[in-house]
């Protein structure tokens, strides 16, 4: 317990008690996003119908479905079909674990805020979710999407493990399009090398492009998500902008 408690004080910016703390907070919202899905399995063909108005706004917006454009260019290559896949599975959870865990580790003084630009973009997400449950693309295949993920046998959305864990009518707003967004601008905000920066800088439009292209969110969901993004951002970091801003002016 001794050596514990010591590689605690020594690896961990506040110890173990606030390490526990954020694991906590963490654990409560994923049981939180249960509930809201127990919500929105209620009513499937709400979601559906969402959906279904979805495509037609873009139709009558643009003519066209994109996102069938978007799904033959990453279907054009195995390797770029097989990246996005993994993309949209890797991006909301492993890589977004992994900059808040460095974050945390490495640039603490940034994680509180960041912790809770993401938190309140997944609350409004959630809270979107609920009241506008959406059927994703590739529930329509009348209309040419394809699941690209079903080339996945652990991770395709017919897994025990997806099935268990994930909301199959959370498309609007997407959550993995704000998340993206939030965590590429603080990582490139707070890394230092240049190259890293250019990394996370690209990062959200890469998420953004693979969640299209495997059918799992339309153009409008990941605008959606941009806006709830911009809008938890807004809130979380509008104080230290204010005085940024004031210094500035003085």
């Amino acid at each position: 317990m001794t050596a514990i408690a010591a590689a605690g004080r020594r690896y961990l910016p506040r110890g173990w008690g606030d390490l526990l703390r954020q694991l906590g907070i963490w654990f409560g919202f994923l049981l939180a996003y249960q509930v809201a899905r127990g919500f929105a399995d209620r009513s499937p063909a709400k979601a559906f119908d969402d959906g279904l108005r979805v495509i037609g706004f873009e139709q009558r917006v643009s003519s066209t479905l994109w996102e069938l454009t978007f799904q033959r260019v990453a279907n054009s290559s195995r390797l770029l079909e097989t990246t996005t896949s993994w993309t949209y599975w890797l991006s909301e959870f492993g890589v977004l674990g992994i900059a808040l865990g460095w974050v945390y580790l490495r640039r603490h003084e940034h994680f509180a805020r960041f912790r809770n630009a993401i938190l309140l973009a997944n609350v409004f997400g959630l809270v979107g979710y609920v009241l506008a449950p959406t059927a994703p693309p590739r529930m329509f295949s009348d209309f040419g999407f394809v699941d690209t993920l079903s080339s996945l046998p652990a991770l395709n959305h017919g897994s025990g493990l997806v099935e268990l864990a994930s909301n199959p009518y959370a498309a609007m707003p997407s959550l993995h399009a704000a998340d993206a967004l939030i965590a590429g601008v603080v990582l490139a905000f707070v890394t230092r090398r240049w190259y890293v920066k250019l990394l996370w800088a690209l990062w959200p439009a890469w998420v953004w492009f693979s969640v299209i292209a495997t059918a799992n969110h339309f153009w409008l969901d990941v605008v959606a998500g941009i806006g709830v993004a911009m809008l938890a951002g807004a809130v979380v970091y509008r104080p230290p902008l204010r005085r940024a801003l004031a210094r500035a002016r003085a």
